[in-house]
């Protein structure tokens, strides 16, 4: 059997392939509801073949969105709305997961087909946190320094999507401290300027996202695998690094973080990231040796051949298709035809499968 369609268990999910779709926002709800958009979007990855089907960057705050189109799971009704979602994920053998987020600087934005950019208050912008007052760009608005009430409501937020999320049926639940929102702002020296014990060295700067990583591992069932997204370098001298990387990857891994969701960049707007097919696996690659945890990669990966790669070579123990998926929904079930191995089409779409070579 080829490795990327070898089962993968963590705690006791067992997923069946490697396969993974990528956290995508959508900007389609409507007050943080997920709509029939979704339901379309997602199930037909599951239909599609993938193992885990993992929803996109779900505030868990109405000021951690990042547009007001986002997703969300601070209210029951979000949590309400998700159900038939996770149950036709389920029913089609994938894994339903969840991306818990908040935007913290980034956040207050126009949806990208609007033009993006900063969101005027005149417009139904909110004011954004941080932290510390240090906007993303020029033209964006300066975040309010956290408080320490803030920093306790915030991992509080965390705490109760991560309740929600069980109710709403999600398997995994993945908290994301990359991309430059709020938990990687914390993280790295270039936004976080803080004079307290959340800023400064290293120690202080992971202080409150392991905090948060903390009350989600303690909320959600022991049985069931927390992931983490992280970006493992900002690009820019003086910043986050592979190094640090590692080392928060331990921390994460002793606080019962099942893999680690290997990404990069987002902090800053002007930085040149070396784009290219398997640009990011060295970053998963060394954080599965170096930390001794599970990880996925990103970025560009778009043929089986290489998605096989990557995991035969142990650069990672799962691959995350992010584009890829959605220009084909189905890309799971023809790569393995592509790899000579043999998995059940959907009953409604066997006379479509291609004959084994």
């Amino acid at each position: 059997m080829s490795r990327l369609f070898t089962p993968l268990t963590l705690r006791e999910v067992t997923f069946r392939n490697r396969i993974f779709v990528s956290p995508m926002c959508q900007y389609s709800s409507q007050g943080g509801i997920p709509t029939d958009w979704h339901l379309v979007h997602l199930g037909s990855r599951a239909v599609g073949g993938a193992a885990l089907v993992m929803v996109e960057a779900t505030a868990v705050s109405p000021e951690g969105r990042i547009s007001p189109d986002d997703s969300g799971i601070w209210s029951d009704s979000q949590a309400d709305a998700f159900r038939r979602i996770t149950a036709f994920i389920e029913k089609q053998g994938a894994v339903p997961g969840i991306q818990l987020a908040h935007a913290g600087r980034k956040a207050s934005t126009r949806v990208p087909w609007h033009g993006g950019g900063p969101l005027l208050p005149e417009d139904g912008g909110w004011q954004t946190i941080g932290p510390s007052p240090v906007p993303f760009d020029e033209g964006s608005r300066v975040p309010r320094e956290m408080s320490s009430d803030r920093l306790e409501t915030v991992i509080a937020r965390f705490s109760e999507a991560t309740k929600r999320s069980l109710k709403a049926g999600f398997k995994v639940v993945e908290i994301h401290m990359a991309h430059g929102y709020l938990l990687h702002e914390f993280l790295s020296p270039l936004s976080n300027q803080r004079h307290d014990r959340f800023g400064g060295d290293f120690d202080g700067r992971v202080r409150f996202p392991l905090q948060v990583a903390e009350t989600v591992r303690q909320e959600w069932p022991d049985h069931l695998p927390v992931f983490v997204r992280i970006s493992a370098t900002d690009w820019k001298e003086g910043g986050w690094d592979p190094e640090q990387s590692v080392r928060l990857a331990r921390l994460l891994k002793e606080r019962g973080v099942d893999l680690i969701d290997c990404s990069s960049g987002g902090l800053l707007p002007d930085v040149r990231v070396p784009s290219a097919p398997g640009y990011q696996t060295q970053f998963s690659a060394s954080i599965r040796t170096e930390a001794s945890v599970s990880t996925g990669t990103v970025g560009m990966i778009t043929r089986p051949e290489q998605a096989e790669h990557i995991l035969v070579t142990e650069q990672a123990d799962a691959v995350l298709l992010a584009r890829e998926m959605l220009r084909h929904p189905y890309w799971p079930l023809h790569a393995a035809t592509t790899l000579g191995e043999e998995v059940p089409w959907p009953d409604q779409y066997a006379r479509a499968k291609p004959a084994m070579p």
